[in-house]
């Protein structure tokens, strides 16, 4: 495939394997094995597998592998691992490299399962973990040591919307030697320059963004040839985290249009964002696409798109925020994003919940917060609801 082609075409034609059919649309292997013509053929691919063969399916399978070159070819990264959600591609990515003993270094500002995998999951087994303020470059180098092993962040965090300058921290981490793990859901493939900016390591949920649609939980693991097939295979395909092949064939679907539908939302969402920004009953707007943003410049440096996320304060706490949570008519409330279907949430008490009120006081995420997914609604039809439910509070 043409390495010179823009990520819309690639999203279309990268990665595809016909069968002697000569099929259009990438055929579903749903099958947990594969046979050989003889013992010695057994015993060969087990001792070296070729690029286009295959053992079981919990290894690799014809159409997971289409799935993970196509979002390689996307994404810019020479391999890619498909995970069975989101977390397991975090925690794949994460567990398959340390081991007791090692340091790592984390932005503060996660989703609250990536916080549990950090302090929960690798301190139980000798993991040293630091966290930092993820704005605060300082923070950054005081922390990183001779011994770190890797530095993870989400480039935007969840759910305040905190842009980190991904490009200096993969500076302070590459001189120490330590790898740079990105989990960049927010950023989405369609936006993302995180290779380009010194990532080392790049996890998706795919269940976001590259589906898009509602139907499947997946994740994937991109990052070099030697680090997706020496480490994070190995204790995926033992571990038993691998993405299913009807999984992997409605992700394909996804990626086809994933350009056009996230355009179209980070779309509305600059045109909701604008539009409701310094509204009265709103102690903050928050959205990459806005001048005011506290990190703009990062933005424009980082990113090719601003995102389909906003969060919105509203004054008067969660009495307030649920009064017009309740109002909504158009957006459906539910702690999942990257949807067609504009999603709103209250993280105090669904996705960040199981933190300590200093910790969600630290990483400003209010009792009045709402994190809103836009979907690909009208512009208009969405203002409409929003203003109507603030107007209900």
């Amino acid at each position: 495939m043409s390495k010179t082609w823009n990520k819309r075409t690639q999203a279309v034609h990268s990665g595809i394997r016909r069968s002697q059919y000569g099929e259009v649309s990438e055929a579903i292997f749903l099958t947990q094995g594969f046979v050989y013509d003889s013992p010695e053929a057994a015993q060969q691919r087990f001792e070296q597998l070729g690029d286009d063969e295959f053992i079981y399916a919990r290894y690799g399978n014809p159409t997971v592998a289409m799935f993970e070159d196509r979002i390689a070819a996307i994404e810019g990264a020479e391999a890619a691992f498909a995970t069975a959600s989101g977390m397991a591609a975090v925690n794949g990515a994460l567990t398959s490299m340390l081991k007791a003993g090692d340091h790592i270094v984390s932005s503060r500002a996660l989703f609250g399962s990536c916080l549990y995998i950090l302090e929960e999951i690798l301190t139980r087994y000798g993991v040293e973990v630091t966290f930092v303020d993820g704005t605060d470059l300082d923070q950054w180098r005081a922390a990183v040591r001779d011994d770190t092993r890797a530095v993870f962040l989400e480039p935007i965090s969840n759910p305040t919307l905190e842009i980190v300058d991904l490009r200096a921290v993969a500076e302070i981490a590459h001189a120490a030697g330590a790898l740079v793990v990105v989990d960049n859901v927010f950023v989405t493939p369609t936006f993302s320059r995180a290779f380009e900016m010194g990532a080392d390591v790049v996890v998706y949920s795919a269940t976001k963004h590259i589906d898009g649609q509602g139907r499947m939980l997946g994740g994937v693991i991109l990052g070099s040839e030697e680090f997706i097939r020496k480490t994070v295979e190995p204790y995926l395909k033992h571990t038993g985290g691998a993405m299913s092949p009807f999984t992997a064939w409605a992700m394909l679907k996804g990626l086809e249009t994933l350009d056009l539908r996230v355009r179209a939302q980070s779309g509305a969402a600059q045109v909701l964002a604008e539009a409701i920004s310094g509204d009265a009953r709103l102690a903050r707007v928050i959205f990459p696409g806005l001048e005011d943003h506290a990190q703009a410049a990062i933005v424009a440096d980082q990113m090719h798109g601003p995102g389909t996320v906003i969060a919105l304060d509203i004054k008067g706490g969660k009495e307030a925020a649920f009064r017009f949570l309740n109002a909504l008519e158009l957006v459906t409330i539910s702690n999942n994003l990257g949807d067609t279907k504009s999603i709103i949430t209250h993280p105090a008490t669904t996705t960040h919940q199981r933190l300590t009120q200093e910790q969600r006081d630290h990483l400003g995420i209010t009792p009045g917060l709402v994190r809103l997914s836009v979907g690909l609604e009208d512009a208009d039809d969405l203002l409409a609801d929003l203003n109507s439910a603030l107007d209900a509070i």
